[in-house]
């Protein structure tokens, strides 16, 4: 995982739309990188919804929010008009940016050790600079969390 104070690694990465997301576009900003380890399953339905039904909050921080995980455009396109989801949603299937922010390993479900990615959060200060990192994320307390954080930098 990153350390706090370290330059964020850059990236570019394709919406749900297609469109390219440049972390490099986004300065000036606070902005929540969230990494969740597939579409329309439950806890990553529930972190999504948390950050969904506190959208406004969000946007008077003036933060831009982008959920990662392998699946696809379409996947991701699917996931969030089902949901609503006014943030944007990034495929990494070939986990260009997962693994540098070290959101892939070994996790464990149900006696099974396999690879996968680990639920996990940045928080990119304006300055492009880590300003938080959640190594293991509760999804229904995330929104919070990263609000507080967000509070905490005293850009809004």
């Amino acid at each position: 995982m990153l350390e706090i104070g370290q330059p964020a690694p850059p990236f570019t990465l394709p919406d749900q739309d297609g469109t390219p997301v440049r972390l490099a576009d986004l300065a000036g900003q606070p902005v929540v990188v969230y990494f969740y380890p597939r579409d329309d399953t439950s806890g990553c339905t529930t972190q999504a919804c948390g950050i969904r039904d506190q959208w406004s909050q969000f946007e008077a921080a003036g933060a831009a929010v982008l959920g990662i995980s392998p699946d696809p455009v379409d996947s991701h396109a699917k996931f969030a008009a089902k949901h609503d989801l006014p943030h944007r949603l990034l495929a990494d299937p070939d986990r260009t940016v997962i693994e540098p922010y070290g959101a892939w390993g070994l996790k464990k479900m149900y006696g099974k050790e396999y690879e996968g990615v680990i639920r996990s959060t940045v928080l990119i200060a304006p300055d492009g600079t880590v300003a938080a990192v959640w190594p293991k994320v509760q999804p229904k307390k995330h929104a919070d969390q990263v609000l507080a954080a967000i509070d905490d930098l005293g850009t809004a």
